[in-house]
């Protein structure tokens, strides 16, 4: 199979990547044309120990690095989007982690192979742009949760965050009346609640209302991955891993729309 059959079906994605780590799309194609010219002209070769998907970011990365690129230039800045901005607020290390993962859907152990670097270090620049975040897109929270320990529980990540936690509900008609009273920017909501009512027919009521980054937390994802409808972005299973959490919560308030359009 030739270079240019393997590599094929990944280009858009690491364009992608590439337009989102720089901030520009200009810039980033060309440092993918590069990195494409470079193994074509056999100057660089594709790592055999990796996948070609894997292979090409780490390429393009090694690209990078012999250029002496900064990541800091901001050439497409003023004209971009809100989600570009915050994003080239970060720090260049944890921004490229951070987008491995996020946005390219790279397990931390593949970014490390990516940027040659140990997996250690991978959770903590990704822990760092998270951070960053966390501290820029500060937001008001409804939990919709039927179990007062997991409530409890997912309430205190939240506050680890930096987020506000405005209501706590059991029930679908509490979920309401919540949002009805206090407008949240997040929602985490289970499906499964208190009187046999559903999270799922909470939340497409109040999506019906305004637009707001939604994630559930359940222990019968079946019930959403059906195939049969749009499911949601973000889905996490019980018992959960608090770290994980914590990294959808981040994910989602960063690339939600409504949520580019708030922030200033």
């Amino acid at each position: 199979m030739s270079l240019l059959a393997r590599l094929a079906p990944h280009l858009p994605y690491v364009r992608r990547y590439a337009r989102a780590l720089t901030g520009d799309q200009t810039t980033g194609d060309n440092y993918v044309r590069v990195a494409l010219e470079t193994l074509a002209a056999g100057e660089r070769q594709l790592p055999t120990d990796m996948t070609p998907r894997v292979a090409l970011y780490h390429v393009f990365h090694a690209i990078w690095s012999s250029t002496g690129a900064q990541l800091e230039d901001g050439s497409g800045l003023e004209g971009g989007d809100d989600a570009t901005r915050r994003l080239m607020r970060i720090a260049p290390r944890s921004r490229q982690a951070f987008l491995l993962t996020a946005l390219e859907g790279f397990t931390p152990s593949e970014a490390a192979q990516i940027l040659a670097v140990d997996p250690r270090t991978v959770e903590r620049l990704i822990a760092e742009a998270q951070s960053d975040i966390d501290a820029e897109l500060a937001t008001d929270v409804l939990i919709i949760e039927d179990e007062a320990i997991i409530s409890a529980d997912i309430e205190s990540l939240v506050r680890e965050l930096g987020h506000n936690v405005t209501g706590a509900a059991t029930t679908h008609d509490e979920a309401i009346d919540a949002v009805t009273r206090h407008r949240p920017g997040l929602v985490l909501a289970d499906i499964q609640l208190a009187d046999g009512s559903s999270g799922i027919d909470a939340v497409k009521d109040i999506l019906k209302r305004f637009d707001v980054p939604v994630i559930f937390i359940t222990a019968f994802p079946e019930r959403l991955l059906t195939g049969e409808r749009p499911e949601p972005t973000f889905l996490i299973t019980k018992p959960f891993q608090p770290e994980t959490v914590k990294a959808a919560i981040s994910q989602a308030l960063f690339f939600h729309p409504s949520r580019q359009k708030q922030a200033a």
